[in-house]
C-alpha cells in the first residue's frame, strides 16, 4: 500500500520510536569511542624554534676594527665588517633583517633537503617553516611517540646548524626554543568522533524507521483505511479481547 507521507507523519514516525533512534545513537557513539580508543594510534606533535643571521661572524673569527665603513653582504667576505657596522651603529639594519629573512627562506629548502638532517627523522615526520617576515625557522615534529618526537626535533636542531656552518663561512644560526615533550596527542580527537558516531546512530536510525514504515502493508487505523478504499470511514468496531487485558 502506498503511504503518504507528509511531514506530519514523518514526525509522528521519529517521535514513535524515539527511545530506538537515542538507543542507536548511544552505541553506535559507544563503538565509535573504542575504535578510536583502541584501534587508532594516537599522533603528538612538538616544535623547535631556530633563527638565522646573515650578519655577525662565527666563533673563533676577530673583529676588525679598520673594516667598519665596508659594506657588508652575505658570502662576500666581510662578516667582520658586519659585525663592526653594527657595533659603529649600535643598531640592527634593515637590510640585515630582510637579508636574513631570505637566508632562512634559503636555508629551510637547504636543511630538507640534506642527508645529514633527514638521516634524523627516525620514522617521524618533519616540517619546518619560517615565519612570514622574519629569520625564525620553526622545526615541528609529529609521530606516534612523544618522546621521540622531541628528541627528533632537538636533534634536527642541532644538525641544522652543522649543516649551516658547512655551507656558509659567515652568519650565525643558534637554537630559541627547545621542543619539549607532548602531553596530549593532537589525533585522533576522541570527543569528536564519538560526536560523529552518535550522529551516525541517530540518523542511521532515523532513516531505518521511515524505511520500515514505507515497505509497511499492514492497516494500522481508519486513515490507511480510507487511502486505500478511497471510502470514508463511518465506524470502527472496537476490540473487545484485547481492550479487556
Amino acid at each position: 500500500m502506498g503511504k503518504n507521507m507528509t511531514v506530519q507523519r514523518i514526525a509522528g514516525i521519529l517521535l514513535h520510536r524515539l527511545p530506538l533512534i537515542v538507543l542507536s545513537g548511544v552505541i553506535v557513539g559507544l563503538l565509535f569511542y573504542i575504535y578510536t580508543s583502541v584501534a587508532i594510534k594516537p599522533v603528538y606533535s612538538t616544535s623547535s624554534m631556530i633563527y638565522i643571521q646573515n650578519y655577525g661572524k662565527q666563533p673563533g673569527l676577530t673583529d676588525d676594527p679598520q673594516a667598519a665603513s665596508v659594506p657588508v653582504t652575505i658570502g662576500s667576505g666581510n662578516a667582520e665588517a658586519a659585525q663592526s657596522n653594527n657595533d659603529v651603529a649600535q643598531k640592527i639594519f634593515h637590510s640585515d633583517l630582510s637579508g636574513s629573512a631570505a637566508l632562512a627562506e634559503n636555508c629551510v629548502t637547504l636543511f630538507q633537503n640534506s642527508g645529514d638532517i633527514t638521516r634524523y627523522y627516525d620514522g617521524c615526520s618533519v616540517s619546518m617553516e619560517v615565519a612570514e617576515g622574519t629569520f625564525y625557522i620553526t622545526i615541528s615534529v609529529t609521530g606516534n611517540d612523544p618522546v621521540k618526537c622531541a628528541n627528533v626535533a632537538n636533534v634536527v636542531a642541532e644538525k641544522c646548524a652543522d649543516v649551516f656552518h658547512a655551507h656558509f663561512p659567515y652568519g650565525k644560526i643558534g637554537t630559541i626554543r627547545e621542543a619539549g615533550t607532548p602531553t596530549k596527542p593532537i589525533s585522533p580527537n576522541k570527543v569528536t568522533n564519538t560526536s560523529v558516531g552518535v550522529a551516525v546512530g541517530i540518523v542511521l536510525a532515523c532513516v531505518i524507521s521511515l524505511f520500515v514504515e514505507l515497505i509497511d502493508t499492514t492497516i494500522k487505523n481508519d486513515d490507511d483505511l480510507s487511502a486505500l478504499y478511497k471510502v470514508p470511514v463511518f465506524a470502527e468496531i472496537p476490540d473487545f479481547e484485547n481492550s479487556n487485558r
